[in-house]
């Protein structure tokens, strides 16, 4: 029932203020929700090619054999689970791992138990499979299904990738049919528009919503893999 706390001293503009600004939390968080509905009203996807993965031992402590290759569709664990697949900018013509994809990562790697009550979650990378599980023990990602898929077209038929191997970030959700069809449910990629470079997905990282909460917000604050001693 409590809307704002008031604090002694608090001015009577500040207060008209704080509550239009309320009030425009609310039509944005309505917005948002109209946005996931029409998401979640997307016509049947495509279907797609059952690209072949290669994957590591979950434990990261085991080294970087044996490995195996696995299918799109053998990524999903029961029957009506969406499957999620990060596209990881690392590999190929990006060298070293993007900082702003291994900070998000960093993320999802302490929420990956959450996520697997509702949906399959993996990260994809085209970086090979040693290297990405070497950035990944560096990172303490242990909660995370990590796969190399740089021999495969899946990063550059997804739009993740370009025809130099340049590499970009996305995120993807994928559904499988009962015959096994893997489909192609929704992707979305940084940049919405030519105008709009670093925005599409932002909204899976709580970092930059953090941020905006303060009165500095966001800046041009970048992160970095790492930030060294202060």
């Amino acid at each position: 029932m409590l809307r704002h706390t008031r604090l002694p001293g608090e001015s009577a503009e500040y207060l008209a203020a704080r509550e239009e600004l309320r009030l425009a939390e609310i039509e944005l968080m309505r917005q948002r929700e109209k946005v996931a509905a029409r998401r979640r009203a997307l016509p049947q996807g495509a279907p797609v090619d059952d690209y072949v993965f290669v994957e590591g031992p979950a434990d990261l402590g085991e080294g970087d054999a044996p490995v195996r290759e696995v299918a799109l569709s053998g990524l999903f664990t029961a029957p009506d689970r969406p499957l999620i697949v990060y596209h990881f900018m690392y590999g190929k013509r990006q060298t070293e791992p993007c900082p702003m994809c291994t900070m998000w990562i960093d993320g999802y790697n302490g929420v990956a138990h959450h996520i697997a009550r509702n949906a399959d979650f993996v990260i994809a990378a085209a970086a090979d499979l040693a290297t990405l599980r070497q950035h990944a023990r560096r990172r303490g990602w242990s909660r995370l299904r990590l796969l190399s898929c740089g021999t495969s077209s899946f990063k550059y038929d997804l739009g993740s990738e370009d025809a130099d191997g340049g590499q970009d970030s996305t995120v993807s959700v994928f559904t499988r049919d009962a015959d096994g069809t893997v489909r192609h449910v929704y992707s979305a990629h940084p940049r919405l528009a030519e105008d709009i470079q670093e925005r599409g997905i932002d909204l899976l990282s709580p970092v930059w919503h953090l941020l905006d909460l303060t009165p500095g917000g966001r800046g041009d604050w970048y992160p970095r893999v790492d930030y060294g001693q202060r």
